[in-house]
């Protein structure tokens, strides 16, 4: 049985970002232990997108990045993250640190397009 190699990687997020990502986490049944399962979905969707090096671009705009996560993807999806980092630096050659913005795009629209599709009560 070939074991999906993790990768260990760490971003930068704004505290009360950090703070709604912890309440969504634990919001949609993935627990306390499901913060890297949650951002791992996150990122795939993203990626599905067409417009996501824009996402990743605005997502540059972010300041006060004082909480640090670390998560553990999978070696494949960090293949692809790497891509995917080439793909937006072609379109916006001068944004710095694309690993991490796409990470925190990821996040952020995960949260707003989950937001958007359930009624809050």
């Amino acid at each position: 049985m070939i074991m999906d190699k993790k990768v260990m990687t760490s971003i930068k997020l704004q505290k009360n970002l950090h703070k709604r990502l912890q309440q969504r986490i634990i919001e949609d049944g993935y627990g306390m232990r499901g913060k890297s399962k949650w951002i791992i979905e996150a990122i795939e969707s993203l990626l599905h997108l067409s417009d996501y090096p824009t996402l990743v671009e605005i997502a540059e705009d972010m300041h006060q990045l004082s909480d640090m996560v670390s998560i553990r993807v999978p070696e494949d999806l960090m293949l692809r993250i790497e891509q995917a980092v080439v793909h937006v630096r072609k379109q916006y050659p001068s944004i710095e640190g694309v690993k991490s913005n796409l990470v925190r795009a990821s996040i952020m629209q995960r949260l707003l397009r989950q937001s958007t599709s359930v009624t809050e009560v």
